[in-house]
């Protein structure tokens, strides 16, 4: 059975509006800025601003004299007043506040009539309404003689209110433009302070570099000696092109002048065995962290003054000195380097709290940080049994299921450990799918924890052998500590979200949810469905069965709502034994074929054995705008009427259609 069938038609009609951008507002540099709006979150916290829009407004109407003697005020999204000017007696107040309580349930504008001291007093609220949405954030309030109202002072007011809407919409993009001004200026100065920075560093430490240190003193001694032999041995991770600077060996001779001035740290002296024809000298190149290396000189001049090997100790001790701080210098630049990459990775992971951003951000990061050519992140998915490739620029790929164990990528995973292999087709003894695609040679792969635990791996790949580091691979698993933090804040607010629009019991959506996700549709749709559900006889069920097993029939009849509607229909919990559930783009017509289905599962599934009555109401684009407690309530009305026709039933609002869909 089709979709379409299934709900009672064949076809249906979907209204698209096209939005085009024109070409003056393409050319607008400030068009983006009117379609700058207040949203509904922003609604507690924009008082002041409304109330401070309100002091202008209310400036420039001192130039209308017909409106004299009208008393303004500006009530918040709940009706309250919030405006500091008092224009009227305070009892007025109560007056303005109901007002504008039935302008918030009937969403336009309402007066209320009052005779004070044998005069009549109309006081008008006149809803003022968001530009996007059309949700009502602030309510103007009027107070004029009837007999003005009558002539027209409603329009009037109306128009003004409209006035006042511009004023506030003025005053809103100023605080924007501010905002953003504000932000880009401390942005620039920011930038300032790290060129400073940079400036001030780079004049201290000009020639504070590890092969300049080393090449100076090379040179240096060299030049004071210009008949000696002279060789550097390093013990560190650091290759030179000079001639004379070598690795360190990894034996040398107990005796060995190298070996006993590297081991002692102390410059260590040894004649030649024939005539004293020559001097060794190991001069340790070290500094207050240890020693890094050796330099070994044969002098051939026996008589080698004590002042030469004080100046050699000096040159030794002043070169280790200044390596060390090379080094350090290195060090901290490389630091540096790595902490605003990740600054900035954190900025841009917490961009957004959807998952499938973050791994989109971490993956394009991580590709431009370490100049990549592949980049391939794996995420545990539960449902599939297996590591989804849910990043990465070879396509083919893209959303492969990897089973656990597998690959390069699900070891990195299986074991908890991070991986770098420098040559994979030499020395790779796990195949790989990435590396095999793209014929790289070079991997650094980590795994990815969220909250403790292993949920997934990010792998960097690249087609030349030796491309990564060891700095590469240590910092690739501080970035995904990073990324596994924005992962697991991602997934906690899908949780929370999750759990603060459902219904703990059956696992339908709360009310409140429901209400959001109608008046939302009622923006973009055509049309839609609801159906009120009601459990016949609940209380009895619950005196009889008792209440656990009447919450078990209430979970049951969830379950044959939720798997009884399509996957875009939205079924939730309205209140005790009552559901709901909206049925998107669907007409009575087909709602009455889910709501029978439901009907008819309920009384042959349901144990011990219950029975339900629906009310199915509907709107349309093509009549007057609907609210969403209108719905409901005609809803509702239909189900009392199921209820009264004698329950286990299905009933359409009859103000659409006289048709009733009952058990035959």
């Amino acid at each position: 059975m089709s979709e379409q069938e299934a709900y009672g038609h064949k076809g249906s009609q979907v209204l698209v509006q096209d939005t085009m951008l024109t070409k003056d507002d393409s050319e607008d540099p400030t068009a983006w800025l009117r379609d700058t709006d207040i949203v509904s979150y922003d609604f507690p916290y924009a008082a002041d601003l409304i109330a401070t829009s309100f002091n202008e407004w209310c400036k420039g109407q001192a130039a209308l004299p017909f409106t004299e003697s009208w008393r303004w005020c500006v009530l918040n999204y709940e009706g309250k007043r919030i405006d500091p000017i008092n224009q009227s007696p305070q009892h007025w107040n109560s007056y303005w506040e109901d007002a504008a309580g039935l302008s918030l349930l009937s969403r336009k504008s309402y007066n209320l009539d009052l005779v004070e001291d044998g005069k009549s007093i109309t006081f008008l609220s006149v809803p003022i309404l968001t530009r996007s949405k059309g949700d009502i954030f602030a309510l103007l309030g009027c107070a004029m003689s009837t007999e003005q109202y009558e002539k027209g002072g409603r329009e009037i007011a109306e128009a003004m209110a409209l006035h006042y809407k511009t004023c506030f919409y003025r005053r809103f993009e100023h605080v924007f433009v501010s905002d953003l001004a504000s932000v880009h200026l401390n942005a620039e100065r920011e930038s300032e302070r790290h060129s400073v920075l940079f400036q001030i560093v780079q004049r201290m430490h000009d020639n504070i570099d590890v092969d300049s240190v080393l090449i100076e003193v090379i040179e240096s001694i060299c030049a004071m000696y210009p008949g000696a032999r002279l060789v550097l041995f390093m013990s560190q991770d650091h290759r030179s092109a000079h001639p004379q600077v070598k690795p360190l060996p990894p034996r040398w001779e107990s005796n060995d002048v190298c070996a006993r001035a590297f081991k002692d740290g102390r410059v260590a002296l040894q004649n030649s065995n024939v005539d004293n024809r020559y001097l060794e000298i190991g001069l340790p190149l070290g500094g207050k962290q240890g020693v890094y290396g050796v330099f070994h000189m044969v002098i051939f001049n026996p008589d080698f003054p004590d002042v030469d090997l004080r100046f050699l100790t000096m040159v030794a001790d002043t070169a280790g000195t200044a390596f060390e701080n090379a080094k350090l210098y290195e060090r901290s630049n490389q630091l540096i380097r790595e902490l605003r990459m990740s600054n900035e990775l954190t900025q841009r992971l917490n961009q957004s709290l959807r998952l499938g951003d973050i791994f989109q951000y971490a993956f394009e990061e991580l590709l431009e940080m370490f100049q990549a050519d592949y980049c391939c992140i794996l995420h545990l998915d539960e449902e599939k049994g297996g590591l989804e490739v849910i990043a990465c620029n070879y396509p083919a790929l893209l959303n492969e299921i990897i089973d656990i164990g597998q690959g390069l990528g699900g070891k990195v995973y299986s074991t908890g450990e991070p991986l770098i292999l420098s040559d994979y087709l030499q020395h790779a003894e796990t195949a790989s799918k990435l590396m095999d695609a793209t014929k790289s040679q070079s991997i650094i792969a980590t795994p990815l924890s969220v909250g403790g635990e292993v949920r997934g791996a990010i792998m960097l790949a690249h087609r030349d052998a030796h491309y990564f580091s060891y700095d590469n691979y240590r910092l690739l698993q501080a970035m995904a500590g990073h990324i596994g933090l924005a992962v697991g804040n991602a997934r906690l607010h899908a949780e929370v979200r999750r759990l603060a629009n459902r219904d703990s019991l059956t696992g339908l959506y709360a009310r409140h949810y429901l209400d959001e996700e109608i008046k939302n549709r009622q923006g973009t749709d055509f049309c839609g469905s609801l159906i009120v559900v009601d459990i016949d006889q609940f209380k009895l069920v619950n005196d009889t069965y008792g209440h656990q097993k009447g919450d078990k029939i209430l979970k049951q009849v969830s379950d044959i709502v939720k798997s009884s509607i399509r996957k875009g229909d939205i079924a939730a919990r309205w209140g005790g034994e009552e559901l709901a559930v909206y049925l998107p783009q669907l007409g009575v017509q087909q709602a009455a074929f889910v709501a029978e289905r439901i009907r008819t599962r309920v009384q042959a599934e349901t144990e011990p054995h219950v029975t339900v009555s629906c009310g199915i109401a509907e709107w349309s684009w093509t009549d007057e705008r609907v609210s969403v407690e209108s719905l409901f309530y005609r809803a509702d009305m239909a189900l009392y009427e199921a209820k009264n026709n004698g329950r286990n039933r299905v009933v359409i609002d009859s103000k659409q259609t006289e048709s009733r869909v009952e058990n035959p």
